[in-house]
């Protein structure tokens, strides 16, 4: 079998699944959010991390893959050291975030910044004085966080 001929089968079985993926979604509605829009719903971080940090979650189930949150830390305020089954799609939407990930130089992130995390690196990250910081963060598998032992 030629190369093409080959590859023919393997596009239309891509294709067909593309299109059933697009079926399957045909029933969901569009949507649009701001971080101040009154239609979010906060709610506390894992224990873990202190008090003052907030998630909405935006799009998605968080109990199932593809979920999508703003995550939301004031002025000053400290992410502890933590990991992720999933990895991590972020951008800063507000504010201005070091992030720290282990083995890396620091990421100086300002509103507007994208930055990728892969899943089970350990990060922590410091949100600068001045504006909250407000991340968008895309994640492939169920929404998670477990503080990082060191192990």
């Amino acid at each position: 079998m030629s190369k093409p001929s080959r590859i023919l089968p393997s596009l239309a079985l891509l294709a067909a699944s593309m299109l059933a993926t697009g079926a399957a979604r045909a029933g969901e509605l569009a949507s649009s959010h701001t971080i101040d829009a009154t239609q979010l719903q906060w709610g506390p971080c894992p224990a873990f991390i202190p008090k003052g940090c907030e998630i909405a979650i935006l799009h998605g189930d968080p109990a199932k893959p593809n979920v999508d949150v703003f995550f939301k830390v004031p002025s000053g305020f400290t992410i502890p050291k933590h990991t992720h089954t999933s990895a991590e799609r972020m951008v800063l939407v507000s504010g201005e975030l070091e992030v720290r990930y282990e083995g890396q130089s620091p990421m100086k992130m300002k509103t507007g910044a994208y930055a990728y995390g892969p899943a089970g690196k350990a990060h922590d990250a410091t949100c600068a004085k001045g504006p909250a910081c407000v991340l968008f963060i895309a994640f492939e598998s169920p929404l998670d966080a477990m503080p990082f032992t060191g192990k």
